[in-house]
């Protein structure tokens, strides 16, 4: 099967979108950019018992998505234990939101945004009420 086990955001400015993830979200990152030949933080995204996968920031080789492009790769979600609370801090760290919060009936909270680097990502809170 291929499954998903490593994902890759491009950043302009890896200082800022390291501060982004790691203080709206608490990911830790690890220099890799010797084995990679350029920019490149390993972004561990939880402990290695919990569901997920690890990642990185890479630097961007081209120019960043223009706005109100079509995403043209993959979107990640990241679940979230409070929507509303980290909506508030990705607003506050300099993300956007690219599609408010909408139900997911009988399953999620979902909405999706846009990072300090022009990137699509949602955000995912189970909620077995939301309707």
């Amino acid at each position: 099967m291929g499954r998903v086990v490593h994902f890759e955001i491009h950043v302009e400015d890896m200082d800022r979108a390291m501060k982004f993830y790691g203080e709206v979200f608490g990911w830790k990152f690890e220099d890799w950019s010797e084995f990679a030949g350029m920019p490149y933080q390993g972004a561990v995204t939880g402990d290695e018992g919990e569901m997920g996968i690890n990642g990185a920031l890479m630097q961007r080789q081209g120019p960043p998505p223009e706005v109100n492009q079509a995403v043209n790769g993959f979107a990640c979600t990241l679940g979230v234990e409070d929507f509303d609370e980290t909506a508030s801090m990705i607003a506050e760290h300099g993300g956007r939101v690219a599609m408010e919060k909408y139900a997911l009936p009988g399953m999620a909270w979902q909405g999706y945004f846009i990072d300090t680097e022009g990137n699509i990502f949602g955000i995912h809170q189970p909620d077995e009420n939301a309707k």
